[in-house]
């Protein structure tokens, strides 16, 4: 008796796997290949004298080192709002919970602006901290500050789904065998969303060390100071340098890979975990 093979609603294996590598290498690998194609140009001490300028070297060292303290903040402060959000009821939270993602719908441009206005020294803000001798504006502080606002919702948007799916049953069976909030908290919740944390600060450094629109305004851009990776880049092409970006654009892209795969790592053992649990 021969057997029908049942047809999915869906086509075929075949089709859609060939539609997804056309349009993945159109949009994404054809561009990444031309950057690396560009910067082989250069002779490798070509290419080692674009990275290690005194201008280049300063610009890395503010956009990976602003990124990851912010990083490192957003992952206390994530935590927070995210715990803020998934444990508690109260008046007010459906509009600080859509206020969480307005980094996601704001044009960095906006944001740039906005944040340039509100600390500047006559701002909202700025006004009460240009006393203390605080300025933000035109300073390092300003891009901290910048990629502490677009760098916030990656981490709460990731933690906040493992807290509300977190069974209350493990926290009071820790609480009936004597344990305190803080322990309770250290041995039972923080290895259960130690994984979504690790994902959050990965995902909030790498949109961090790339970051352009909202950091340009509110910091004055200026070489070995303030200036960011991505303006050198752009600077670099506004300078008909096209192969002097393209190995500092490389740079960037080979630090993205490695931090998708950390995120990828970070997602795997997370699924490990809660599949043993």
């Amino acid at each position: 008796m021969l057997r029908l093979r049942q047809r999915g609603v869906l086509p075929g294996f075949r089709l859609t796997l060939g539609c997804a590598l056309l349009y993945l290498s159109l949009i994404v690998l054809i561009p990444l290949a031309a950057a690396f194609v560009k910067a082989s140009e250069l002779s490798p001490w070509q290419f080692w004298h674009d990275l290690t300028t005194p201008r280049a070297l300063a610009a890395f060292r503010l956009s990976f080192g602003a990124a990851f303290l912010a990083a490192l903040a957003n992952l206390f402060f994530g935590l927070l709002v995210a715990w803020v959000l998934a444990r508690y009821q109260f008046w007010g939270k459906r509009v600080m919970d859509a206020l969480v993602d307005l980094p996601f719908a704001l044009p960095t441009l906006v944001a740039g602006i906005t944040l340039a206005t509100l600390f500047a020294q006559n701002g909202w803000i700025g006004r009460w901290l240009a006393p203390l001798g605080i300025k933000v504006v035109y300073t390092q502080l300003g891009v901290f500050v910048a990629l502490l606002f677009i760098g916030l919702p990656f981490v709460v948007r990731t933690v906040q789904p493992v807290l509300e799916d977190l069974d209350l049953e493990l926290e009071e069976a820790a609480a009936s065998l004597g344990a305190n909030r803080r322990q309770t908290f250290r041995r039972v919740i923080l290895p259960s969303v130690r994984p979504a944390l690790l994902t959050g600060f990965a995902l909030a450094f790498a949109r961090g060390v790339g970051e352009y629109g909202s950091v340009i305004f509110i910091s004055s851009n200026l070489p070995g100071k303030t200036e960011i990776v991505p303006l050198l880049i752009v600077t670099k092409l506004e300078q008909f340098d096209y192969a002097g970006a393209t190995a500092i654009a490389v740079v960037m892209l080979l630090a993205s890979f490695a931090l998708l795969l950390l995120i990828n790592l970070f997602q795997w053992r997370s699924s490990r975990y809660h599949a043993r649990i």
